[in-house]
């Protein structure tokens, strides 16, 4: 007795595709969205927290070590060289230890920081990669590339930046408190004269983060506006020039361009107004040091040391307000982006597996829609599907014909659960899809697009992409069943040639056979050719299905078809109309039986030559 197509008994599913060997992200993002920005990433800087911990460590030893310094030159003036009670030497050989000291641990402190800030990078990436994995067509279906991109590069760079050096910035700005301890230690009076200018810079601070937030989040928008018009561009370069509409994509990237120079100008000027007032405030205190510190040195209630040490510890002190701007501005930018960055990792994927899900194993190849009814997300969307009821036999081989827009890729689309449906179920060997891990499913349905998308790799990597681990042979036996042997030889390289960006070095019927011989090698009991010849001319048509003819024999084949020639290769035919199957029977019966079929076999025949004309010329 053969075991079941699917069971929680059965033997487990096994991927044929390889298993990551990249070290996964250590935390992920927190998934409360009551919580601010930087809480909800906490948990990905934890994990990263030794690393994290011993660079602020030995950045604030290597500031304390610093500070250390002016007090040192107030006791070499005051007591070497005013009061000759000590020996200089003595001053300038701690000076120098301090010296060396604070620039090693600086180093490591670097040398920690940037390690620390390139692991959350790689986090950020692959956290947002997996979870752009696992989102569903419809989320596509909507959301531009560009944006995409834009987020999971630019975003995160500005997340990070804030994330790692922030905290090193408040670990340097830290070193005022330090600095003012000491000077309360030298003289009170001064010490308090010297901080006045402290609540003023705060005040100016907080109005300068409260204005650069809205313009920080314009910024980022419209960079993502830029990259989406450029990744259009880029891919669809071919539609620009043979359009010659070159200029009127120069003129809409130079209109988003402007729109971001006026941002970045806008963000430019709010620097200028706020930036100057918090790096020289400070320098008032200075200037308040040397008057009142002058004064008591004067009259004799400070040594001269003293006030040469206060100078030093406020300019020492005017490192981090310079730095504070820089804080603020990467601040308002990180939390944009992070509020870009979360609104893609909030939206979840609307086809996952369900709790309980059981794997595809052994599969026989028997389908069933069952009265489905689907329409695509988004809005009053028209039903595409309607009450589609269609049985396919294990092995058999079954084609989808109809007009444009009738649904026969929705059909494909189903079966593999790209979508779900609204009404109805899809059954696999009984099984609704639904109930089936999607890693299984997907791996026992194999597709061939009509738009086959190749990747920038060789074409032996394209052809094993489903089976990474496939040898040389099993690679060459699945393009010889695809008739791409012959061709792929000719190349410079054969099966390692590079193709170019998305296969476009190579003709569309060469993508298209690569596409088959990809399929093929996986060898998946069912099989899904949506149109997969539409791009071959027929005399090399004829010898892939005579591969075909051979391959399909022991699989269950879907075929959407429009070609009399690919049609010939089923067993049976569908006619699909406004949703339904409104004819089902061999070629010859449906074409002596039903005038919309052979109406449709003679628009598809009229569009093949326009396209064979278009192609000649």
């Amino acid at each position: 007795m053969s075991r079941p197509a699917a069971s929680k008994t059965a033997d487990p599913f096994t991927p044929l595709a390889e298993e990551p060997r990249y070290e996964p992200p250590r935390a992920g993002i927190d998934s409360d969205t009551s919580k601010s920005w930087l809480r909800r990433a906490m948990p990905i800087v934890k994990a990263h927290k030794l690393s994290f911990f011993l660079a602020l460590s030995l950045s604030f030893v290597g500031l304390v070590l610093q500070v250390q310094i002016p007090n040192l030159l107030n006791r070499a003036i005051d007591t070497a060289i005013v009061g000759h009670r000590a020996p200089l030497s003595f001053y300038v050989y701690w000076i120098l230890a301090l010296g060396v000291l604070g620039g090693i641990s600086s180093y490591i402190s670097r040398l920690a920081i940037y390690k620390t800030a390139y692991s959350i990078e790689f986090d950020l990436r692959n956290i947002i990669y997996e979870h752009l994995a696992k989102m569903s067509f419809s989320f596509y279906d909507r959301v531009q590339s560009g944006q995409l991109i834009s987020r999971a590069n630019s975003d995160i760079r500005s997340v990070q930046m804030y994330m790692t050096f922030a905290p090193l910035i408040l670990v340097q700005c830290s070193i005022a408190l330090v600095a003012f301890a000491f000077m309360l230690s030298i003289n009170v009076p001064l010490a308090i004269v010297a901080m006045l200018t402290m609540p003023l810079i705060y005040f100016v601070s907080v109005k300068m983060r409260k204005s650069m937030f809205p313009v920080s989040w314009i910024i980022q928008a419209r960079l993502a506006d830029v990259a989406t018009i450029v990744d259009e561009n880029v891919n669809g370069v071919r539609v620009v020039k043979s359009f010659a509409a070159e200029d009127q994509q120069l003129r809409a990237l130079a209109n988003a361009a402007t729109r971001l120079e006026w941002s970045y100008v806008k963000d430019a000027d709010l620097r200028a107004r706020f930036t100057p007032a918090v790096q020289n405030l400070s320098q008032v205190g200075l200037v308040l040091v040397l008057l009142f510190g002058g004064y008591m040195v004067i009259h004799g209630q400070l040594g001269l040391g003293a006030i040469l040490a206060f100078n030093a510890y406020l300019l020492m002190m005017q490192v981090p307000f310079n730095m504070l701007g820089m804080l603020i501005m990467m601040s308002q930018r990180a939390a944009a982006s992070a509020d870009r960055i979360y609104e893609i990792l909030d939206e979840h994927s609307e086809i996952v597996d369900r709790p309980g899900a059981v794997d595809l194993v052994e599969c026989r190849g028997e389908v069933h829609f069952e009265r489905v009814g689907f329409s695509y997300p988004g809005g009053d969307r028209p039903r595409v599907l309607d009450g589609f009821e269609l049985r396919i036999a294990p092995g058999e081989t079954v084609a989808i014909v109809g007009r444009t827009g009738t649904g026969k890729s929705t059909v494909a689309r189903l079966l593999t659960r790209f979508y779900d449906v609204d009404e109805g179920a899809v059954r696999i060997d009984g099984h609704d899809v639904r109930d089936l891990t999607l890693a299984s499913l997907r791996a026992s349905v194999g597709v061939v697009l009509d738009e086959p998308f190749l990747f920038s790799v060789s074409i032996r990597d394209n052809i094993a992409y489903g089976r990474p681990t496939a040898t040389l042979e099993e690679v060459r036996r699945a393009a010889r069943a695809a008739n791409a042997e012959e061709f792929i030889e000719e190349l410079p390289e054969g099966y390692e040639t590079i193709v170019g960006e998305r296969g476009y070095t190579l003709s569309g019927g060469q993508r298209q056979r690569i596409a088959i011989a990809r399929a093929l090698l996986v060898n998946p009991p069912i099989l899904i050719l949506d149109d997969a010849t539409s791009a071959i001319d027929v005399h090399v048509e004829q010898k892939i299905h005579d591969a075909l003819s051979r391959l399909m024999a022991s699989r269950t084949t879907l075929v959407i078809a429009h070609r009399l020639s690919t049609i010939s290769l089923a067993d049976r035919v569908v006619l699909l109309d406004r949703g339904r199957i409104v004819a089902d029977g061999t070629h010859a019966e449906l074409l002596e039986s039903d005038p919309l079929y052979a109406e449709v076999l003679a628009k598809a025949a009229e569009d093949d030559l326009t396209r064979s004309e278009v192609g000649r010329l």
